[in-house]
């Protein structure tokens, strides 16, 4: 699937979780002149707003925001329905004069935008339930074993946790016959970063970790136990939503896994090792330049620095 040329005309704002996306991206929409896209894959469910770090009400009415709270945490969203709507914001706010900043920190969406997506077969849920029930049985390593026998590529740059993409690798190889990493292959037609407005916030790992303990506290301290019971008693969550760092802990939590003080130390953990995972992901993204940031952290300074 190809996608208008989002790199040549917008201006994209990305980092890891806690880098400081969402105020820096209100300070350098308001120089540009330009309307917030979101860019991240948990953005879009509604009432999930204190463990995805949503822009404030404060920040929204200064800069209009878009593709926030599009679905419930029940419904599934794929990356091609992202990339449709995408579009439609872009094409919407061009139409009226102003400039168009994505700010997120999910990869596939950043790399989708930038270099087109592989729709690749329909889902087939139930193939997908009998292996995540045969991964329940066999362990947690089955399924990425799975994928490095038949698609080594694509299990080098996926975690054995990601159960979610390991299911779509398989799906695509005994639907196709061809691993995913091959279909995928066509879309990585690199650019440079004279060719587009790619900017990465980036901190050394000491303080990044400081920064995702206090954004993981906060959380808690903000009323995340109490946001997830509300949205169960709504419904269960989507397998998508599921994912979402902070809410798999304290559903696992509600199902009696483990306590809350151990909860919040593995949503550090877990949020640690997203961090990392989204590093990796820029780094291997050639359109990306880095902006790099210590403390004291100052938004306004940090926009004016990538606007000029």
């Amino acid at each position: 699937m190809n996608v208008p040329d989002f790199a040549r005309d917008a201006w994209f704002l990305t980092g890891p979780t806690a880098s400081g996306k969402s105020s820096v991206g209100v300070e350098l929409a308001g120089r540009i002149g330009a309307e917030i896209v979101s860019l991240d894959s948990m953005a879009i469910y509604r009432g999930m707003n204190i463990g995805t770090a949503k822009p404030s009400a404060a920040e929204r009415r200064q800069v209009p925001h878009h593709l926030i709270d599009l679905v419930d945490p029940g419904e599934e969203f794929s990356l091609a329905q992202y990339v449709a709507a995408a579009a439609r914001a872009v094409a919407e706010i061009s139409s009226r004069g102003r400039r168009v900043l994505l700010v997120g920190g999910t990869p596939l969406y950043l790399k989708a935008l930038l270099r087109g997506i592989f729709e690749g077969p329909p889902a087939d849920w139930t193939l997908r339930r009998q292996l995540l029930a045969e991964a329940e049985r066999r362990g947690p390593d089955w399924l990425h074993e799975q994928v490095a026998r038949v698609d080594p590529e694509a299990a080098a740059r996926l975690h054995a946790n990601d159960a979610r993409r390991l299911v779509r690798a398989l799906e695509v190889f005994q639907k196709t016959g061809r691993p995913i990493s091959q279909w995928q292959r066509q879309f990585d037609v690199e650019r440079s970063t004279d060719e587009c407005r790619v900017f990465v916030l980036q901190w050394s790992r000491e303080d990044l970790a400081l920064r995702i303990q206090r954004r993981c506290r906060q959380m808690f301290d903000d009323g995340l136990v109490e946001e997830v019971r509300g949205l169960l008693a709504r419904g269960p969550f989507s397998r998508t939503a599921r994912q979402a760092v902070g809410y798999r802990e304290v559903i696992e939590h509600f199902e009696g896994r483990r306590g809350l003080t151990e909860t919040i130390a593995l949503v550090e953990q877990h949020t640690r090792q997203l961090a990392k995972r989204q590093e990796t992901w820029f780094r291997s993204l050639s359109e990306c330049r880095a902006t790099p940031l210590a403390e004291p952290f100052d938004a306004a300074e940090i926009a004016r620095r990538i606007a000029t």
